[in-house]
């Protein structure tokens, strides 16, 4: 693999908190080999004169839907296959743009596009790939409405639109995260509370039995992995977390003795605020179920203050975005929301090294520091001192490496070789 040097870059690590400037910054095997000078086997190495630009870890986004086509998702799960795939390479490009590297997908990527990804056919960031989210009838994940027949609206049958997939029962839920696993899951997702986008289950309702969820952990686990859980309230949390889930999504209507469990059992949560406020605004017009938005005000009312919560109890909160449909692109305004609660360096560490924490791979992705994987994104200025410098569709963002690769470079998205 080629070698290059980025020269005379300011690089902060959100690990250690430190900046240091004017270095220069070595890769070759898709890792960072050197921070500082310049070591004599780089002496053939192509370089980058960045003077003024900050480097930082390739972001990771723990909350997306790249197959979500459709702010309405009952829409969404109902387009045809084809379309749906199309729809997705945009959706994936964009957040490469904006400095996502990885994203985790909480339900709706299959294996053919982390495979797309991974092989070099598509340019992208990586995608942890949940496969198809699990729910219980009349659950987050089943978009059938009241009035229809039980047909295969909740994409039960494997539709590409679709985030989920209706599981009932312990054994059929052993099955089902089996399956997922087998398709190429990293990671298995329930949805163990009502939610916002689905039309029949309110927030408050808990969700799957107890021996349901338990049985989900223990497939995950047996596999060498865990259960991420959609869960609103201090009740589904605490549910979830007892039943041995790693990581809570969302949790905006948590309180400080769940809080409190959390931090004992070790157990992550990914708030998911920005994408409430753009549904508030915009979520009428793009054909969101009326169901849904009487539910948003509820959740949003309370998320920025469960973010402050969370920090103070010391939980680890990573960053998710959960936009949907026409909203991807508002993907980055979750940096300016966390920001605004918990302060620049923490809503950066949101997205690199507690990411990093979260998705297992501590010390590999996540940090700038040497032999850690080369994803990084170059920015115009200081976001430590300017966070909206993250913001948009990444103006501010000349550079995205990601494994050692450049897949941005003067602000343009660049293209596979043979493309």
């Amino acid at each position: 693999m080629s070698k290059l040097v980025l020269e005379g870059v300011a690089a902060f690590d959100p690990v250690t908190g430190k900046r240091q400037t004017n270095v220069n910054l070595c890769i070759a095997d898709g890792k960072i080999k050197a921070i500082g000078d310049v070591p004599p086997s780089f002496s053939d190495a192509r370089r980058m004169q960045l003077p003024g630009r900050t480097v930082l870890p390739g972001f990771t986004d723990l909350h997306v839907h790249v197959a979500a086509a459709n702010a309405n998702l009952g829409v969404s799960a109902s387009m045809p296959n084809f379309l749906v795939a199309l729809k997705t390479l945009p959706v994936l490009r964009g957040m490469l743009n904006r400095g996502f590297t990885t994203v985790r997908d909480a339900g709706g990527a299959d294996y053919g596009m982390c495979e797309a990804v991974n092989s070099g056919a598509l340019w992208a960031p990586r995608i942890l790939s949940s496969g198809k989210a699990l729910s219980q009838t009349g659950g987050h994940a089943d978009f059938r409405q009241r009035n229809d027949k039980l047909d295969d609206a909740c994409g039960c049958l494997g539709r590409q639109g679709a985030i989920g997939r209706v599981v009932d029962g312990v054994d059929a839920m052993r099955l089902a995260v089996r399956e997922e696993l087998l398709k190429g899951a990293t990671q298995i997702k329930v949805m163990a509370s009502g939610g916002v986008a689905s039309p029949n289950d309110p927030i408050t309702n808990t969700q799957y039995s107890e021996e349901e969820l338990r049985a989900a952990v223990q497939e995950a686990e047996a596999a060498g992995t865990y259960v991420m859980a959609h869960a609103y309230t201090a009740r589904a949390v605490r549910r979830a977390v007892e039943c041995g889930v790693k990581c809570i999504e969302h949790g905006n209507l948590i309180d400080e003795e769940t809080a409190r469990l959390l931090v004992e059992r070790d157990v992550a949560c990914v708030p998911t605020l920005a994408t409430l406020d753009r549904l508030s605004e915009k979520g009428a017009g793009l054909g969101f179920p009326i169901e849904s938005l009487e539910k948003i005000d509820g959740a949003r009312s309370v998320g920025r203050k469960a973010l402050a919560l969370m920090q103070r109890m010391g939980v680890r909160v990573g960053f998710g975005s959960d936009m949907l449909g026409e909203l991807h692109p508002f993907q980055s305004d979750e940096f300016g929301v966390r920001a605004e609660v918990v302060g620049n360096i923490e809503a950066i560490r949101s997205a690199t090294c507690v990411a990093a924490e979260i998705t297992r791979e501590t010390g590999v992705r996540g940090t700038v520091a040497v032999g850690a994987v080369a994803d990084l994104v170059v920015v115009d200025g200081d976001p430590v001192e300017d966070i909206s410098l993250l913001l948009g569709q990444g103006e501010h963002i000349p550079v995205v490496i990601k494994g050692g690769v450049v897949m941005k470079e003067a602000g343009r998205l660049l293209e596979p070789a043979g493309s």
